[in-house]
């Protein structure tokens, strides 16, 4: 489906109110035509942003890389870590600038709608020298290229009604030309050549409102005119009552008075609509095929719609290995077959003529010579000839040897061998066009099951995180939760956003520890504390090292001091500690990463393998040395898969390389769930 501009306009509205605060975490690219944006903040949960030649939209599902995009490097290379300024669009034109600016520099984002789209990366306005870009474009009106300054198509003055704050640099305040009225701004003036014209007042509209079918046609519906019906032909309470139509529901949709439905008609590409606007008992019941179906937001229809066509993609080239192979079976089936027609009509046709020979013969004939034998060749549609000095009788394209000094009954009994010969050769090419067959079904199964395949492992559905999942954790055997940074970073984002005055803190007594935190530990058990300290020595420099037989020490909140001594300098993730310090000794290097069940999914957590393997529907356990981290989280996946392939399929790889600890580890066990304990929301969520 194409996005109308007054849906766009919605979505960019939508967008506005959402992106405030992100920046750029990663830029996938998706297809050939799409990419995927990871938008973070610091404090909001992650938002992932497809942007495509047909559409932009916020999306509940991650994808793989389905093709190449030429265009993904140079994006993730200019846009990483810039945060995310404002996003406009021209008029309801289909054309979007996103803006974004960091480190000094600003880039803007050209995505445009119409024809077959495009995608571009400009520098900052109002020079928008084109930096990058999908598709380039030499026509008479418009040049675009890597180095040339960014045009819009030919413009006429019309008044913008932008999103998000304003700029002095704003795009340029215009839409294409010929587009009529301004559909954010109709008035009766607007509609006074419809009663004018001869043309059909669906073609009118069309014309002039710059509207798709699909908006036409619902506007002469809930009008209650007919869609051809002249422009003539109409009162002037019809005309008003289709202007008043119009506009209310342009403003429907940009508003976000919504409806929304997902419309799929037999034979065509399902689409998502914002207002249903046909009738609905056309969706009802019809036995073709058309259904209606309700969806929460237009958002988050046009995300299935969309997703949807991209998994189809995906899934025709997870098959695309099958398809030349087969091509050729196919075609090597189809020429079995003739070849069977072949060898059947030419035996039919050689004993037949056999058998007029005979017949002949029977009344005198003695040899091919005679004259009483060229009727009945004639009408066998078969011919005496002569190649190379040798006498030959031509029948269905096949010639065969003959002696004319023979008897006609000699002649006659080589074509009937002839004519045996060919009917044998009718079984062997059916048994071999039976081979072809099983191996086609087989061949068929495999793609259709590479596709379905594909499409799976393509898609990750995007969870809502616990504002914990960014940082290492685990819930203690008495289902308190623990939270450790991962880097210097977040070491100091534990201590300085998440650490309350009930908490316990720990550090192991080696450089290179992170910091974990026992949340709402006032009274906490000698389980979690140990639990901890463990947790706290084995992500610590310690797993790389091997080294064994340290402890970890905890402190009061109150004790952490966030700034140096006078004259001192503390590096990022470090902090000061007063007063006295309480040693737990961690008994071994050993640790579990488990799935567990959380906010109605499943996800990755690692941590002693005692309250890990409590919780978890399956969990290894895992040891210093062996595999490098990557090649560790692969064999991880893997033997997860053998467990429980469904499950496991949802969970990214990245999830896994994230749950292990830095360095090498080495899988000692693998085991399902025994009495897995449920998560307790209240603390999870409080």
């Amino acid at each position: 489906m194409a996005l109308a501009g007054i849906e766009l306009r919605y979505i960019v509205d939508r967008l506005s109110e959402q992106i405030d605060g992100y920046y750029v975490n990663n830029v996938y690219g998706i297809t050939r035509d799409s990419m995927l944006f990871k938008l973070r903040h610091t404090e909001k949960d992650d938002l992932f942003l497809m942007v495509s030649t047909f559409g932009i939209w916020p999306t509940s599902v991650k994808l793989g890389r389905i093709e190449e995009n030429r265009l993904q490097r140079r994006l993730r290379s200019n846009l990483l870590r810039m945060r995310f300024k404002e996003i406009k669009q021209i008029g309801v034109e289909r054309i979007v600038y996103l803006t974004f600016e960091g480190f000094g520099s600003e880039f803007v984002v050209v995505v445009e709608l119409f024809g077959s789209g495009n995608v571009l990366l400009c520098s900052s306005r109002p020079e928008m020298k084109i930096l990058a870009l999908m598709h380039s474009v030499n026509m008479r009106h418009r040049t675009l290229d890597v180095g040339a300054a960014y045009a819009p198509p030919p413009l006429a003055p019309v008044s913008v009604r932008g999103s998000g704050s304003s700029s002095s640099s704003s795009p340029p305040a215009a839409v294409p030309a010929g587009s009529g009225p301004n559909l954010l701004d109709l008035s009766e003036r607007d509609f006074a050549g419809l009663s004018q014209t001869e043309m059909a007042a669906a073609k009118w509209l069309g014309r002039t409102l710059n509207l798709p079918k699909k908006y036409v046609e619902g506007i002469l519906h809930m009008a209650g005119i007919p869609p051809g019906t002249q422009g003539l032909l109409l009162g002037p309470g019809q005309v008003e009552a289709i202007f008043r139509t119009a506009r209310r529901l342009v403003l429907d949709v940009v508003s976000g008075n919504h409806r929304p439905a997902i419309v799929r008609v037999e034979g065509a590409r399902p689409e998502a609509v914002p207002v249903v606007m046909g009738p609905e008992d056309a969706y009802e019941g019809d036995g073709g095929g058309n259904r209606m179906s309700e969806t929460p937001s237009f958002l988050a229809g046009l995300d299935e719609v969309f997703t949807e066509s991209l998994l189809a993609r995906a899934r025709d080239a997870g098959a695309s290995g099958s398809v030349g192979r087969i091509r050729d079976l196919q075609t090597q089936i189809e020429e079995q077959r003739r070849a069977i027609e072949t060898v059947v009509e030419r035996s039919d046709a050689v004993g037949g003529l056999a058998r007029s020979l005979v017949g002949l013969a029977a009344q005198g004939v003695l040899s091919m010579s005679d004259g009483r034998i060229a009727p009945v060749l004639e009408e066998h549609k078969a011919s005496l000839i002569r190649e190379k000095g040798a006498h030959l009788v031509r029948i269905a394209d096949k010639k065969i040897g003959i002696d004319m000094q023979a008897s006609l009954q000699s002649v006659a009994s080589s074509l009937f061998d002839e004519a045996k010969h060919q009917a044998r050769a009718a079984p062997a090419i059916r048994r071999s066009m039976e081979a072809a067959r099983q191996r086609l079904d087989k061949l068929q199964a495999q793609a259709d099951s590479d596709r379905t395949r594909a499409g799976e492992e393509i898609a990750t559905e995007i969870r809502k995180k616990s504002w914990f999942e960014r940082y290492r954790w685990f819930w203690t055997s008495d289902g308190s939760l623990a939270v450790g940074g991962r880097d210097a970073a977040s070491n100091s984002a534990v201590i300085r956003k998440r650490m309350d005055r009930d908490d316990r803190v720990f550090h192991a007594e080696v450089h290179g520890s992170p910091f974990f935190i026992l949340k709402d530990a006032a009274s906490p058990s000698d389980v979690s504390m140990s639990e901890v300290a463990h947790a706290t020595v084995c992500f610590s420099r310690a797993w790389r090292e091997g080294m064994h037989g340290l402890s970890a020490y905890w402190v009061h909140p109150d004790q952490v001091k966030r700034s140096a001594p006078t004259g001192q300098f503390l590096p990022k993730g470090s902090f000061t500690i007063g007063g006295r310090r309480n040693f737990i000794r961690a008994q071994a290097l050993r640790l579990a990463v488990g799935v567990v069940r959380h906010n109605g999914g499943h996800v990755l957590v690692s941590g002693p393998p005692e309250p890990v393997a409590a919780r978890s529907v399956m969990h290894a356990v895992i040891e210093p040395h062996g595999s490098d981290l990557a090649e560790a989280a692969k064999r991880l996946r893997a033997e997860f898969m053998r467990m429980d392939e469904e499950v496991t399929r949802k969970i990214p790889l990245d999830d896994f390389v994230r749950a292990l600890p830095s360095g090498k580890s080495q899988i000692k066990s693998v085991e399902g769930a025994t009495g897995v304990v449920e998560e307790e929301e209240e603390k999870v969520n409080g």
